[in-house]
């Protein structure tokens, strides 16, 4: 192959081809991935708004791909990203740098096993009475049964299989009758559709792509489970690397219920002794009866009677499986029982390693704990055990971090002014080389440091906006703390008098839907523009009408803090309600503050400040998306503005021009109104 141009000389191909113009800081993150990819080092990237991050890293992945024909593997957090990157990103660079390459770059999408048709399972294989679907007959004309009878003509025209290519979305109770989860699957090669089984034919096209993109999460599960799901690759760029963490501990996370025993017992039964099925069925009725009565959230100790019911369910759950590794099928020549088989195994081995966990959780002393217990439950939520690991850092080093290249990106990692919190949660513990986009090859430390952490290095490139000249942060010091009883009916003239101020323009980011709701409620009465609420249409169809109406207001909770995008004059004020602390009950939470206190760290600014940090990071960047936009923050919580912790988070966010005088928000407010009809006119007459 002849020799390839540079990344600089590449970048600048792509960025002439897509119409674009050159940044600065897109440029030195490009040439600090190449730097990192070709010193095996990982890569902690920070990169604003407006950078063009994307372009940043795919073009040194693509340019590694080639050379040294191999794959690289992106993963992100979002739906949003991903289609993205491979409707829009990847085809449009492929195509600008095929002459320089010699070749045209290959890219494919890899999801779990679930997100695609089942050819087996649509042709009745497997059929259960025990997920709900007895309740239907998908011949019917029920809700469910159009979506089913829908899917079944889709699956004769579609390629891909994927669920996200259906135009309009199914329910998940239709959608599992057609699909199977990865450890229920039971093989190419056994099964009849093999051949031309979607799961497997997106497989195929990711094993010869030059880059991959996936998600987190089957990131985690292939990392930790070595289901071995993606292609072997070198070279790993997680993108929306702030949302890692949670995405993998969920994975890494199990739960135990009455009817996750229950649908195991019944599957089990359909191939084992009665008596065998039904201890566990007994089993269930026990766990039921145990957790019935018991208050939700953290358990740092199991009573004896719920102890001994996790303890039966275990038992019962391990006999059935022995019971069921026992019955021969025919193998090839009779895949419907080799199915029912895998899926009844599948159940069982779920239920008893949660169980086992739950148990083996609550063992050591406190202080030696590695993991939490909790039993969550509510009016519309069956009672369930859960158990998950109070960090995953660990778990990333040892089975992601440790054979491969990381590149870790995001437009929010540097909390407090730094990337030590995320890192540390990261497994990546302290950085061991220089900050500059190429390190003194004499300065800098063997591969891994003297502890066994790996090797990295950080880079924050900026942002092409002007913050504290586009941007003010309000913080309404004047009014009282957030109490726990709603809002406040200062907090409310507050956000009236704001938007007012705004005419409309408003997007609000509230802790709870059920300040989202009165807040929205509240508005309505007050002010005559139009108010969305989240929860009312789907979030997408809300982010399109809230775009399309300058005057229009939009409120609601956590997904809007990190899944708007909104630039121009519909979008000029975001008020955040209060700092989004986790709740004081939140098990996860409290359990690893407490573990950090321990061991004689500040588990507040450890666990909670840094949590509020990046989602106050992520929130407030929904501002100016941009470089053209203009808008004032308000953040109505007294606290970021007279708390000890206050410099940390304030130093996490974009570095707007801060005030505490509500007259010079509402000024400013009401100049960009004034004139962002006129600035509308002017991009639609463009």
């Amino acid at each position: 192959m002849p020799e390839l141009p540079d990344v600089p000389t590449l970048l600048q191909t792509a960025v002439d081809a897509l119409g674009g113009s050159h940044r600065e800081g897109q440029s030195r993150m490009a040439r600090a991935v190449d730097s990192a990819v070709g010193d095996a080092e990982h890569l902690v990237v920070q990169a604003g708004t407006g950078t063009g991050k994307s372009l940043g890293y795919l073009v040194p992945a693509i340019r590694h791909a080639v050379a040294e024909d191999t794959t690289v593997v992106v993963s992100t957090a979002t739906l949003a990203l991903q289609r993205q990157l491979i409707e829009r990103d990847l085809p449009r660079l492929a195509a600008a740098l095929a002459p320089s390459l010699g070749r045209e770059p290959t890219f494919a999408i890899l999801k779990g096993r679930g997100n695609y048709l089942c050819r087996h399972k649509m042709s009745g294989a497997g059929d259960d009475a025990d997920d709900g679907s007895e309740l239907f007959d998908p011949r019917q004309l029920s809700a469910m049964g159009r979506q089913v009878k829908r899917l079944h003509e889709w699956a004769e025209e579609t390629d891909t299989g994927d669920r996200d290519d259906l135009d309009t979305g199914v329910g998940d109770l239709a959608w599992r009758q057609v699909s199977v989860a990865g450890n229920e699957c039971i093989g190419a090669a056994a099964c009849p559709f093999g051949q031309e089984c979607f799961a497997e034919l997106a497989r195929e096209d990711a094993a010869s792509a030059d880059v991959v993109v996936t998600n987190h999460a089957l990131l985690a599960i292939d990392a930790m489970q070595g289901r071995h799901l993606l292609p072997e690759h070198a070279v790993l760029v997680v993108d929306e690397a702030h949302e890692l963490v949670d995405r993998v501990t969920s994975v890494a996370a199990a739960q135990l219920g009455e009817r996750a025993v229950t649908t195991a017992a019944k599957r089990a039964g359909r191939l084992v002794e009665p008596d065998t099925a039904g201890r566990l069925e007994e089993a269930a009725d026990g766990l039921a009866l145990m957790v019935a009565d018991a208050e939700p959230g953290r358990l740092d100790h199991l009573d004896e009677g719920l102890a001994g019911a996790v303890a039966v369910v275990r038992d019962a759950a391990h006999a059935c499986i022995t019971a069921v590794k026992g019955v021969k099928t025919g193998g090839e020549d009779d895949p419907e029982g080799t199915a029912a088989r895998k899926r009844a195994l599948a159940g069982l081995e779920e239920v008893h390693d949660a169980a086992e966990r739950i148990l083996e959780a609550v063992e050591p002393p406190l202080r030696e704990r590695g993991s939490v217990v909790w039993l969550a439950k509510g009016p519309r939520t069956a009672p369930s055990l859960h158990v998950a690991p109070l960090g995953v850092g660990g778990l990333l080093r040892d089975k992601l971090f440790g054979d491969r290249t990381a590149i870790l990106t995001s437009a929010t990692l540097a909390l407090g002014g730094t990337f030590d919190a995320l890192a540390g949660q990261w497994g990546l513990g302290r950085e061991t080389v220089l900050k500059d986009d190429v390190p003194d090859p004499d300065l800098a430390p063997d591969p891994e440091s003297a502890d066994g952490e790996p090797r990295w290095r950080a880079l924050d490139v900026g942002s092409p906006f002007d913050h504290a000249r586009s941007g003010i942060l309000y913080v309404a010091r004047h009014l009282p703390q957030p109490g726990r009883d709603g809002l406040d009916e200062s907090y409310l003239e507050e956000i009236a008098g704001l938007i007012e101020a705004a005419g409309g323009r408003t997007l609000g980011l509230f802790s709870s839907m059920r300040a989202a709701e009165k807040a929205a409620e509240e508005m309505r009465e007050r002010l005559d523009l139009p108010i969305l609420c989240q929860g009312e249409d789907s979030t997408g169809r809300l982010v399109e009408r809230f775009a399309a109406d300058d005057g229009a207001c939009l409120f609601g909770t956590l997904s809007l803090w990190q899944g708007v995008d909104v630039p121009g004059p519909s979008l000029q004020l975001v008020i955040v309600d209060r700092i989004p602390f986790p709740r004081p009950d939140d098990p996860l939470s409290s359990a690893r503050q407490r573990a950090v206190g321990a061991h004689g760290g500040n588990g507040f600014m450890a666990v909670a400040a840094t949590h509020a940090a990046l989602l106050l990071a992520q929130g407030t960047g929904r501002l100016l998306r941009s470089v053209d936009d203009r808008g004032v923050v308000a953040v109505l919580d007294p606290r970021l503005a007279t708390a000890r912790y206050a410099g940390f988070l304030r130093s996490s966010l974009p570095p707007y021009w801060g005030t505490t005088d509500p007259e010079v928000a509402r000024a400013a407010l009401k100049r960009l109104d004034a004139a962002a009809p006129s600035a509308a006119r002017q991009g639609a007459e463009a």
